[in-house]
């Protein structure tokens, strides 16, 4: 079982790149005109340019959070980081989930709005997936650590 932890983690180190460029939705302001693919990185290039602020703490929270999440967490896993941080790993991918929670929102105001089209697209399931993921994995290593210390 913890091979499979470690195993599953470490391939958080790949996934979530692929979530960050793989688009995310496909949105086009009228009907008639071309759908453009929307990514996590290339939302962040048009955020930076637009609101800087908004763009940084979308940065950390899509990027930089999920992914020092799983380095913490493969640190755990071959013990050169100490067990009671995993309290701290689980709180920042409940964090980085807000990010999907941002996204989701956007859709649903961009299509109440009824001006354009909104489709979502795989990138957005797999970007989710990665964060569920992470967090189910923290949660495991956590009950892990916690069957092993009560023996």
């Amino acid at each position: 079982m913890q091979r499979l932890l470690v195993l599953a983690n470490l391939s958080l180190l790949v996934l979530f790149p692929i979530a960050w460029f793989a688009p995310l939705l496909r949105a086009g302001l009228l009907p008639l005109f071309g759908l453009r693919e929307i990514s996590v990185i290339s939302g962040l290039q048009s955020l930076w340019q637009s609101d800087v602020f908004l763009a940084l703490v979308v940065t950390v929270l899509a990027i930089f959070v999920p992914y020092l999440k799983t380095i913490g967490l493969a640190l755990v896993h071959v013990r050169l980081l100490d067990d009671r941080s995993l309290p701290v790993l689980a709180w920042l991918g409940k964090l980085a989930m807000a990010d999907v929670f941002l996204i989701a929102l956007y859709i649903v105001a961009f299509k109440s709005m009824g001006l354009g089209r909104v489709e979502t697209a795989w990138g957005l399931y797999l970007f989710t997936a990665c964060i569920l993921a992470s967090i189910m994995i923290s949660g495991l290593t956590a009950r892990r650590v916690a069957h092993y210390s009560e023996r």
